[in-house]
């Protein structure tokens, strides 16, 4: 694991977070999967009770990043570069989020990083009540390529 990966858990730190009550609840052991989750409490929710918007897709924001960033390592410019939301259903409890990027997929990315001058791979996260049932739908748009030799 990098070291970006080790001191990604920190991020259960960063005080907007902290203010969403948004959580990291699990990485898997390579990285290439995290589970995150929020709690609704009375400071994150809307004027009808339900998840925030905005807490709901800051949860969603970045992770797709921090995997593909962990993975291709410092040769490699990662960014966001667009996203959607696409709310479905009210929050009314706890949700969660998992965000996957299999290791074929980052060797993928990574052959076609080397060979063009940019990609923007798009990715989708389901964000799910505790019953299972889909709350928003996230669409992510990175921008990956090659860091030129120095």
């Amino acid at each position: 694991m990098t070291d970006f990966a080790k001191r990604f858990k920190l991020i259960n730190y960063y005080p907007p977070f902290i203010g969403a009550g948004i959580r990291v609840v699990r990485t898997d052991a390579d990285f290439t999967e995290i589970e995150v989750q929020m709690k609704l409490r009375w400071w994150n929710r809307n004027v009808v009770g339900t998840q925030f918007g905005g807490s709901l897709y800051m949860m969603c924001d970045p992770f797709f990043m921090a995997i593909l960033m962990t993975h291709l390592g410092r040769g490699y410019i990662v960014w966001d570069k667009a996203a959607r939301i696409d709310f479905l259903k009210p929050g009314r409890g706890r949700v969660t989020a998992i965000f996957r990027i299999p290791p074929e997929e980052i060797a993928r990315l990574r052959t076609e990083a080397d060979r063009q001058s940019k990609l923007e791979p798009e990715f989708e996260v389901d964000v799910v009540d505790d019953a299972g049932v889909v709350v928003a739908r996230v669409h992510k748009t990175l921008y990956v390529r090659k860091k030129p030799p120095k």
